[in-house]
């Protein structure tokens, strides 16, 4: 039988929400892109458990929506690139009530004004801080009632230990994975980046897209997206950016691949988007 993931749409006052079905007796893993406006904060949640890939910008209160869920506890964040659009908001955690068991980054040569700031707020808080390379694996959720090959898993697939890289190119990429549902979070990454992730990972593929660097066109190329083949994709993007993101070229793309334009969404036309992914059989009728 195929086990597939399940969205249904649900409307919300303070944005939209899409949620899959999920099996009777099983703990579904929740996504949430938060609306940030021009950058990338994704909420993940897994049994009263949450975690955090990159944190937004600063003053666009992405520490106020946390709280606003009942969020005061991120078992770990990973901030996948040093600018501001994606780290800034953790600069914003002094004082402010939530606390982080421990902060994962990436090895971007690059940005050390944010850089440094953030881990001084982490030196701050005493939150241990690892860098993340290929090969490295982040759990949300061991415990005696989430036995640690049940819990959500999250492969670090690049970068890798014997190339420096900088910027976009540095994004650290996860494949998280409950169950057979999976989800690909991109970070910034451009399409040299696109193209290593492919070499070292030629059966990639996943369910749920975070389009890379906002729908950027220095980004996700018609064969990385071919490949991946997602079924569903999410682009994090403020409303009337002077980026002009997402490119039409990207969403026309993005359109092909899904096969429905109604399978892409974006954050600057809906607001905050839930995703819940069921580790095991859905139903569609």
């Amino acid at each position: 039988m195929k086990i597939f993931l399940i969205l249904v749409i649900v409307a919300l006052f303070n944005g939209c929400m899409y949620v899959s079905g999920s099996a009777e007796g099983e703990t579904p893993m929740h996504v949430t892109a938060i609306d940030v406006g021009q950058g990338l904060a994704v909420l993940l949640e897994y049994d009263g458990r949450y975690a955090m890939y990159d944190f937004g910008p600063d003053s666009v209160g992405v520490v106020d929506s946390l709280l606003a869920r009942g969020v005061d506890t991120l078992e770990w964040v990973v901030l996948s690139h040093n600018h501001r659009d994606h780290i800034g908001g953790f600069m914003e955690l002094t004082g402010r009530g939530v606390f982080v068991r421990r902060l994962y980054v990436g090895p971007d040569t690059a940005g050390g004004f944010y850089r440094d700031s953030v881990l001084r707020v982490a030196r701050t808080h005493g939150t241990p801080v690892d860098t993340l390379l290929r090969g490295k694996n982040v759990i949300l959720g061991v415990g005696v009632e989430c036995p640690h090959e049940e819990c959500p898993q999250f492969e670090v697939l690049w970068p890798t230990s014997y190339m420096r890289v900088g910027e976009n190119r540095a994004s650290v990429v996860l494949l998280g994975r409950l169950g057979v549902g999976k989800v690909l979070l991109t970070g910034d990454l451009d399409t040299v980046g696109e193209r290593h992730l492919l070499e070292m990972n030629p059966t990639l593929s996943t369910e749920l897209l975070q389009v890379a660097h906002h729908g950027s066109a220095g980004s996700n190329t018609l064969s990385f997206l071919s490949q991946v083949s997602p079924k569903y994709a999410f682009v994090s993007v403020g409303a009337g950016n002077g980026y002009g993101h997402p490119a039409p070229s990207v969403v026309r793309k993005l359109n092909l691949v899904l096969g429905d334009s109604l399978k892409l969404f974006r954050t600057d036309l809906q607001g905050s988007i839930r995703f819940v992914l069921s580790p095991s059989m859905g139903v569609l009728h």
